[in-house]
């Protein structure tokens, strides 16, 4: 980063008007203590380049022997550095306050409830802040994305946008994407959906956000599986509803177990279908019609989250929940962050008829776009079958690798066991083979993170007293021998730390 020539002199001028030296101080030693006290202050923070030696001799006016003795002694210093064809550059990190000192007592406006409420729930959410990918839940293979065909799309539509293009589009009204997503679900899913009723978002759990928003009321009811998804339930917490968390058996969600609560007022019940998160089983057919009598007659909406649909339904795919109501009670969640790559910011929702407006609107005044060169490039990608032939290869690869993943885990893992014994999703669940407290498990991750492997605790997924522990492993962006070679180093972490 270039530090704006004016800024800098201004700065610097400043620093030399206010300096404390003694008249007689050589000049050299004056701008050096200037441009030393801009530094500190943060007025020029680190990585950013500072002006050349002759710039500054002409912006102050004085001569170049001056101001190249001031930098020499900056650099002695290591305030900061010179690199060849980049000129002088800051190195010194400086810790700003967060905070100004105020010496009398100041009443500031309390938070919102709703505002506390997202505040003491952000610890609920499952986030990692490495950057490794080794493990990491929910990435599909990164490497197989054709890179090529998408950056060839990127570039045919600067090459032919014009100006209008650059001016804010709404993601609701972006026809020629929301045409392509429907005749995409038409073909791979079997879901029937205008063009009307389907919201493009950044992601599913921008989706959720809009649909906390335009229907929960403080104390509302909202039935969530356990587990679950912790961001997904960190959100209705927050949201104020009253979040009432129901097992799950091999055929889905236990809503019997609904009947022993006490009878509130039901609006929405969020379930995983094609692939149950975190546990990866289906719900069957008989239980998915249970779950649309079940809403019918509490007069709620469901939220069918499928997530990874086209690897959680590579053996036998049931018809989705959509595509079986009959009175328009289900909401659709679908996102390509976890077909394509992460950082696309791209999913979509299918939405009852009478529910568009109202999210429209939320949408409006919150997250208002999606980029338009991304819809539209993502357009001619499905247009182009693009889209189909990527997720051919997907599902090719990430069976190679879940083959791979599970033969090793069994070879080399003696203190933990897979419950996935075909692939449901783009992880898999490890359980240990011992008694292993939260606090333990919590200090396994650590350790795993440590050594360049992420990990999600299983026990974040469970929202009662009650919680099994186990490790989330992402396995399909891993190559084959990264894939050895990380559950080498797994089994080595995990058995240092329960052998001892």
């Amino acid at each position: 980063m270039n530090t704006n020539l004016d800024y800098a002199l201004t700065k610097i001028e400043n620093a030399l008007q206010s300096d404390t030296l003694e008249i007689k101080e050589p000049l050299f030693i004056k701008v050096y203590t200037a441009i030393k006290s801009c530094i500190v202050k943060g007025e020029f923070p680190l990585n950013c380049s500072i002006p050349s030696t002759r710039q500054l001799s002409v912006g102050l006016k004085l001569s170049r022997t001056t101001i190249i003795k001031a930098y020499e002694l900056l650099v002695l210093e290591k305030l900061i550095i010179s690199k060849i064809g980049s000129g002088y550059t800051v190195i010194f990190a400086t810790s700003i306050k967060k905070t100004k000192n105020i010496s009398t007592p100041i009443n500031y406006p309390q938070l919102s409830e709703k505002g506390k409420s997202f505040l003491d729930n952000a610890n609920l959410l499952n986030r990692t802040e490495n950057s490794y990918i080794a493990f990491k839940p929910g990435l599909p293979p990164l490497d197989i994305f054709p890179i090529k065909q998408w950056k060839g799309l990127l570039n045919t539509y600067w090459k032919y946008a014009k100006s209008s293009d650059m001016s804010l589009v709404q993601s609701t009204h972006s026809y020629s994407l929301k045409n392509q997503i429907c005749n995409f679900l038409k073909i791979s899913r079997g879901i029937s959906c205008s063009p009307e009723q389907l919201l493009v978002v950044s992601g599913s759990l921008q989706s959720i956000y809009l649909i906390a928003n335009a229907l929960i009321n403080k104390g509302d009811a909202v039935v969530m599986e356990n587990p679950t998804f912790p961001n997904v339930y960190s959100l209705f917490k927050s949201a104020l509803a009253n979040v009432i968390s129901l097992p799950i058996d091999s055929q889905g969600i236990d809503l019997k177990m609904f009947e022993n609560k006490q009878q509130i007022p039901l609006k929405i019940i969020h379930v995983t279908p094609a692939n149950q998160y975190p546990m990866g089983n289906p719900m069957s057919i008989q239980r998915r019609n249970q779950l649309l009598n079940f809403a019918s007659k509490h007069h709620s909406y469901i939220i069918e989250n499928d997530y990874e649909h086209e690897i959680g339904n590579l053996s036998k795919p049931l018809p989705t929940l959509f595509e079986l109501d009959t009175e328009e009670r289900t909401i659709y969640l679908g996102t390509f962050n976890r077909l394509l790559y992460p950082s696309i910011r791209l999913g979509f929702m299918i939405v009852p008829h009478h529910l568009v407006a109202a999210i429209e609107a939320i949408q409006a005044h919150s997250h208002r776009i999606v980029s338009h060169s991304m819809q539209i490039v993502m357009a001619q990608f499905i247009e182009k079958n693009h889209l189909f032939k990527h997720l051919k290869n997907l599902q090719k690869v990430t069976q190679e690798r879940f083959d791979v993943f599970t033969r090793e885990f069994k070879q080399q893992n003696n203190h933990l066991y897979l419950i996935h014994t075909n692939i449901s999703g783009l992880h898999v669940v490890a359980k240990f083979k011992q008694e292993v407290p939260v606090t333990l498990e919590t200090q396994i991750i650590h350790a795993l993170e440590s050594n360049g492997i992420s990990a999600y605790p299983l026990s974040s997924c469970f929202t009662d007293v009650k919680k099994e522990t186990g490790l989330i492993l992402g396995f399909a962006t891993t190559s084959p021998v990264a894939i050895k070679q990380k559950l080498s180093l797994l089994k080595k972490v995990v058995g240092s730390i329960l052998t001892s």
